[in-house]
């Protein structure tokens, strides 16, 4: 069994997301297997203003019903660019970070602190120092054409499902089994898929082991 996290590390939804994220991980530890990757946003995605973004932040803070409001200060004026926290948390996976502490850190950054991590200098420093690494290096990376090459991959596969909402769910199971799920950002419709899933995975497990593979005709 497999779930799929798409984000964009500057997204609130995706934010707002992550306490849901931990919580299947912890809950499913052993059952299932967990992989985040970026699905960057198109520049019109994005709020045109930071006035804009201020009250996209306060409708989504109380929608979640949070004790606090995001901070805008990441958003810049002019063109709609803000690839730079996704290629370093990317390059993050060079360095041994597959778990989620150098894009939450970027994240934190972004949305808590108003960091304006579109600039590469700025989402590098915030990765390095919360993590230790070796800003230059990490820099080199994130800019390197094997981590934009990742980066538009996964972009493509998260656009191949036909959604367009992020944070995005792929549940796959080893038979066959797929379900889908776009801009949800509560747990209890994924947990219950999720159990669903395994419990018909292990019903045809049972079942193989009480009568072998299907006839070949």
């Amino acid at each position: 069994m497999k779930i799929v996290y798409y984000l964009e590390v500057v997204s609130s939804w995706c934010h707002w997301v992550e306490p849901v994220w931990a919580e299947l991980q912890r809950r499913y530890a052993g059952r299932v297997e967990f992989q985040w990757q970026i699905a960057l946003m198109p520049p019109e995605a994005f709020p045109t203003s930071q006035a804009q973004c201020d009250w996209f932040y306060r409708r989504s803070g109380t929608i979640m019903r949070s004790p606090y409001k995001l901070n805008s200060g990441w958003h810049s004026s002019g063109p709609q660019n803000y690839d730079a926290p996704n290629l370093v948390a990317e390059a993050g996976r060079d360095f041994g970070f597959e778990d989620d502490r150098l894009r939450l850190a970027l994240s934190h950054a972004a949305v808590r602190l108003g960091r304006k991590v579109g600039d590469m200098a700025e989402s590098v420093a915030a990765a390095s120092t919360s993590l230790g690494l070796d800003a230059a290096k990490l820099r080199a990376r994130a800019e390197s054409p094997e981590v934009r090459a990742r980066v538009d991959a996964s972009t493509t596969e998260f656009l191949s499902h036909r959604i367009d909402q992020r944070p995005a769910f792929i549940l796959t199971n080893t038979i066959g089994d797929k379900a889908v799920f776009s801009g949800l950002v509560r747990l209890d419709p994924i947990a219950a898929t999720l159990d669903a899933m395994l419990a018909d995975t292990a019903a045809y497990a049972s079942y193989a082991a009480h009568f072998g593979a299907p006839p070949a005709h």
